[in-house]
């Protein structure tokens, strides 16, 4: 136990200031969130320890993670930035880092919006999206719960930007924080009620609908702001809560059978 100890506080005490207080966000507010949706559940009932927890926690938000943030900045984005040269312009090095991720936060949000909306309606991006909606039990946890290929799209575009015009490395870490965050409390079992806010500022009250089996699932887009499902007509807020969540057709359980399963054959009705 104390070589484990030493081990994590050796790792911890070689991260860079931003590093630690991402980590430090992302634990407590994940303590907040389970602690919350006890107290105050949109779904009663709702199991912390729900079927395909463990495999949401260690495959799909560390492992994968993990990997494909490798891939997304020490393959992609590096090469990149080493064709084009960009970075070395340092076009957003002298702009205040809080302009910068409120920036970075909206601009990369509306692409969040009509990427999302384009996969519910295009064959091919909705195979690596549906496992995003494969899980039957809705949480904080769930928001993690996407195919490789459509994390590495989507992260890719939210930070390519942030290296190529030169932002500091705090610029990158504090955007994943809020993504991160952010993606939980939509996600989140909470029974939250924000009233006109609702026009504005996207939670669970909206998102939750999105998840459903029914007619909301190809609504409520938005990621952060659910302004944009108000402004481009794809807002969908009903009186009554959601309660069937998952996918009607059949879905594999396990994380690499969801993989490979993104790439089986139309049928005839699908092409």
């Amino acid at each position: 136990m104390d070589s484990i100890i030493n081990s994590i506080t050796e790792y911890l005490s070689g991260l860079a200031y931003y590093e630690k207080t991402s980590y430090i966000i992302i634990i407590g507010t994940t303590a907040l969130f389970i602690i919350l949706e006890r107290i105050f559940p949109y779904n009663k009932g709702q199991k912390v320890l729900r079927e395909g927890f463990f495999d949401d926690l260690a495959l799909y938000t560390i492992a994968q993670s993990y990997i494909l943030g490798i891939i997304i900045f020490t393959f992609i984005i590096r090469f990149i930035d080493s064709t084009t040269g960009l970075s070395r312009l340092q076009i957003f090095s002298e702009v205040p880092i809080w302009i910068q991720l409120i920036f970075f936060t909206v601009t990369h949000d509306l692409y969040i919006y009509w990427m999302h909306r384009w996969q519910h309606k295009n064959k091919f991006l909705w195979r690596i999206h549906e496992a995003h909606h494969s899980p039957k039990k809705v949480d904080w946890l769930s928001g993690s719960h996407s195919h490789a290929l459509e994390i590495l799209i989507n992260q890719t575009v939210e930070f390519l930007p942030i290296i190529l015009l030169g932002s500091s490395p705090e610029v990158a870490a504090y955007k994943g924080v809020i993504s991160a965050v952010w993606g939980m409390y939509i996600h989140s079992n909470l029974n939250v009620k924000t009233g006109k806010l609702q026009l504005v500022i996207n939670g669970p009250e909206m998102h939750r609908i999105h998840h459903t089996t029914g007619k909301g699932r190809n609504r409520n887009f938005a990621t952060k702001f659910a302004i944009w499902d108000w402004i481009f007509g794809s807002a969908y807020l009903p009186d009554e809560k959601a309660n069937e969540y998952g996918l009607k057709t059949f879905f594999p359980n396990h994380y690499f059978k969801q993989f490979i399963f993104a790439f089986r054959k139309f049928k005839r009705e699908e092409a």
